[in-house]
C-alpha cells in the first residue's frame, strides 16, 4: 500500500509538471488540476474543505489556501512563523478530526504534500512537495516546509542565522513565485511598459521594495514588467511617474548605443503604464509617489 501511494504522489506531481508547462505563468485552473487520475480512475487534487485525503490513503495528499482580493495581503504571509516555516491551521477547532489526522500522519512519515494557494477564483499555484514539520496544538496549526534545505533545520533549538535561511528559502520557494503569479495574471501576462507577452520573460517587480515595510507581495505593490525593464526599474534607469508615466533617467536619454538602449529603454521616454482591468488592482498610489522620489534622487 505504501509504494501504490508513493507512486500516487508521484504521479500527482508529474501532472501539475505537465501543467506548469502549459500554463508558464503558474496560474492552474481547478478543472485543469482536477482533470488527473490514476491508475485509469479519476482522481481530485484540491478541494474545498482545505484538507484533501483520499480514500485509501493514511496520510494527506494536499492542502489549500483561499484566494485573497489582489489588494490584501495573502494568509500564508500573515501566516509565516517566526522561524521562517509556514503556518497552517486546524480543520476546525477538533485535533482529532480526520483531516487533522491525516496531516499528522504525513508528520510523523515524512510524506509529502501538495500545497495549492489560491491567486485567483478558481485559479491556484501549486508548491510541491512541501513536508509538515511540526504541530501546535495549543495555536491549532501546523508548520510547513516548503524545501527540502528547510527541512534538516526543522527543531526547537534553530540559531538566529538558521531562522533567517528558513525565512529567505520560504519566500524564495513560496512567496516570489506566487506574487509573480498574482500580478502577471493581473496584468493579462504583459509587460506594463512594453507589453511583451512572452510570459516566460515576465517578472513581478515591487514598486516598494521587497524588505520596505509597506513592501508587501501584494498585486497593488507590484508591476508586471519584461525582465529587461525590471532589472531598469530596480536600478532607477527607469522610473514611473504617479500619473502612471515612464521617465527614463536623463544620462541614459543622452546615450548613443545600439538598437536595445534606443527601442528597449530610451524610447520608454514618455510611455503610460498599462494597469489591470481590477481597480483593487492598480498600483497603489503612496507607493508610486514614494519609489518616484527614489527615481528622482538617483538622477
Amino acid at each position: 500500500m505504501a509504494e501504490s501511494t508513493e507512486a500516487l504522489r508521484l504521479a500527482a506531481f508529474a501532472h501539475l509538471d505537465r501543467l506548469k508547462q502549459l500554463y508558464p505563468d503558474g496560474a492552474l485552473p481547478s478543472a485543469q488540476i482536477n482533470a488527473f487520475s490514476y491508475d485509469g480512475k479519476p482522481l481530485r487534487l484540491i478541494v474545498q474543505t482545505g484538507i484533501w485525503k483520499p480514500a485509501g490513503m493514511a496520510a494527506a495528499l494536499s492542502i489549500r489556501t483561499t484566494y485573497t482580493a489582489p489588494n490584501e495581503v495573502p494568509p500564508y504571509e500573515d501566516d509565516l512563523g517566526s522561524d521562517g516555516f509556514v503556518r497552517y491551521k486546524y480543520r476546525g477547532t477538533d485535533p482529532d478530526h480526520s483531516d487533522n489526522r491525516a496531516l499528522r500522519e504525513a508528520m510523523r512519515t515524512g510524506t509529502p504534500l501538495i500545497y495549492f494557494v489560491g491567486v485567483d477564483r478558481g485559479v491556484y499555484a501549486a508548491n510541491y512537495p512541501v513536508w509538515i514539520e511540526a504541530e501546535d496544538r495549543a495555536q491549532m496549526e501546523f508548520a510547513v516546509s516548503v524545501d527540502p534545505a528547510q527541512r534538516a533545520l526543522a527543531t526547537e533549538d534553530m540559531t538566529w542565522r538558521e531562522r533567517e535561511y528558513a525565512y529567505r528559502l520560504t519566500k524564495q520557494r513560496l512567496h516570489q513565485p506566487i506574487f509573480r503569479t498574482r500580478v502577471l495574471r493581473a496584468y493579462a501576462d504583459s509587460c506594463a511598459m512594453c507589453r511583451l507577452k512572452h510570459v516566460q520573460l515576465l517578472d513581478a517587480a515591487h514598486i516598494l521594495r521587497d524588505g520596505h515595510p509597506r513592501g508587501l507581495p501584494v498585486v497593488p505593490n507590484g508591476l508586471a514588467l519584461c525582465k529587461i525593464h525590471h532589472a531598469a526599474f530596480d536600478s532607477n534607469i527607469l522610473g514611473v511617474r504617479p500619473d502612471l508615466v515612464v521617465e527614463v533617467r536623463q544620462d541614459v536619454l543622452e546615450e548613443i548605443d545600439g538598437p536595445m538602449l534606443r527601442h528597449g529603454l530610451q524610447e520608454m521616454q514618455g510611455v503610460r503604464v498599462q494597469v489591470p482591468r481590477i481597480v483593487q488592482a492598480r498600483p497603489d498610489q503612496q507607493g508610486l509617489e514614494e519609489r518616484y522620489e527614489e527615481f528622482r534622487a538617483a538622477g
